[in-house]
């Protein structure tokens, strides 16, 4: 494997893994794997996370996107938590960390595209997420019902009212509170259900108002 075939074969890739190129080359796996740490110390090949890797943008033609990283980085998961409430501009505070949910164990990865985090989630709460984006270049994300929900569900402690004020939520007007309920009844949660309520009667006080109040 020289580097001018990697560039043909992954030079059109977001992203790429060891999986990828030991079908691609007739060289053995362990060879693969040292060429590649050749190319990562010269600044040739970027490592992701053990075994995915990308293309400095000088050799690779396509984007690379943190967002379609996050989903790619580790499978099943979708981006959700705290990213997700600042992508929907739930919260004013600028999410650095990508957060994701997967039913697989808990992981954290970092690289010069971010730090992905990647939260435990049960199979019965794997679900309320969608796919947004533009062209070829999507990835999966909560709704924000279910962002709001997976925040409250993996973060420990009582979700007070005092609690809820101080994340300072806004536009809320995008929350359909029908769907807030049915999510949050998949969960089989007193803890969520209580979050739920005083979630919507704080908005409601506040006359900010939901969808479907």
């Amino acid at each position: 494997m020289n580097y001018g075939d990697l560039v043909k074969i992954a030079g059109t890739m977001p992203c790429f893994d060891l999986a990828l190129l030991t079908q691609a080359f007739e060289d053995r796996r362990d060879a693969i794997r040292v060429q590649l740490s050749r190319w990562m110390t010269q600044g040739k090949v970027v490592g992701l996370r053990r075994g995915m890797y990308t293309l400095p943008e000088t050799y690779r033609r396509v984007p690379l996107d943190p967002a379609e990283l996050a989903n790619a980085l580790y499978r099943p998961s979708y981006l959700s938590g705290l990213w997700a409430l600042g992508h929907y501009d739930l919260i004013p505070e600028r999410v650095v960390q990508f957060t994701s949910v997967t039913p697989r164990v808990p992981r954290r990865f970092e690289n010069p595209y971010g730090v992905f985090d990647y939260r435990n989630i049960k199979q019965d709460g794997f679900f309320g997420f969608q796919s947004v984006g533009v062209g070829a270049r999507k990835f999966l994300i909560a709704q924000p019902e279910k962002a709001l929900l997976d925040h409250w569900h993996l973060t420990a402690g009582e979700w007070t009212p005092e609690r809820l004020e101080e994340m300072r939520y806004q536009h809320v007007e995008q929350i359909d509170a029908d769907r807030l309920r049915r999510h949050s009844q998949r969960f089989r949660s007193p803890r969520l259900d209580r979050a739920v309520q005083r979630w919507l009667q704080m908005t409601s006080d506040a006359g900010q108002g939901t969808v479907a109040l």
